[in-house]
């Protein structure tokens, strides 16, 4: 697999550092409130698990699947729930755990689809910001790193579902997705 990247973006050392301070910032902003984790599977699994053991306050985790990009590198622009949340988060202050925000385009459905449902605060946590290809205004209220516009694997994230055992961030090499 590692002769498929081109390059480490993001060694496993500066993603576990920098999720330790992740895990502290939320842990002083959520001291004494309803927390709930929502983990947007598959991809931000692995940054959902080692966040939430940086994160010493009560808290409840729920999951949700949501798919914009099928096969492929590019968004398809139709956001689909393929698996939604098994609790209800009305009143509770939401944390939104996502891998990489780049157009926005599904992070900003999901942020109406969970407004909708009444919680007290929603605030999103993403391991990687990828602005140059933002498509419409989102906001991520924590953020692990923002990165230039590579298309990346490794920690979770994947092309065709491979890569995402990789400890830290890669490139993919052009040639193996195109």
């Amino acid at each position: 697999m590692q002769d498929d990247l081109l390059k480490v973006l993001l060694t496993e050392e500066e993603i576990q550092q920098r999720v330790a301070e992740l895990g502290q910032e939320i842990s002083r902003d959520y001291k004494g409130k309803d927390l709930v984790a929502i983990c947007i599977l598959k991809g931000a699994m692995h940054f959902m698990a080692d966040l939430t053991r940086h994160i010493p306050i009560p808290l409840t985790i729920d999951f949700m699947a949501i798919s914009s990009y099928g096969v492929g590198t590019k968004t398809s622009g139709v956001v689909r729930i393929l698996q939604d949340l098994d609790a209800s988060i009305s009143h509770r202050h939401v944390l939104i755990v996502e891998d990489i925000v780049d157009t926005g385009l599904t992070l900003n459905y999901l942020i109406d689809n969970l407004e909708s449902r009444r919680p007290a605060s929603i605030k999103i946590a993403t391991l990687l910001d990828k602005p140059a290809r933002r498509a419409v205004n989102v906001t991520t209220d924590y953020n692990g790193f923002t990165i230039p516009d590579e298309f990346v694997v490794g920690y979770g994230l994947d092309y065709n579902e491979l890569y995402r055992n990789l400890p830290y961030i890669g490139v993919l090499k052009p040639e193996v997705y195109k």
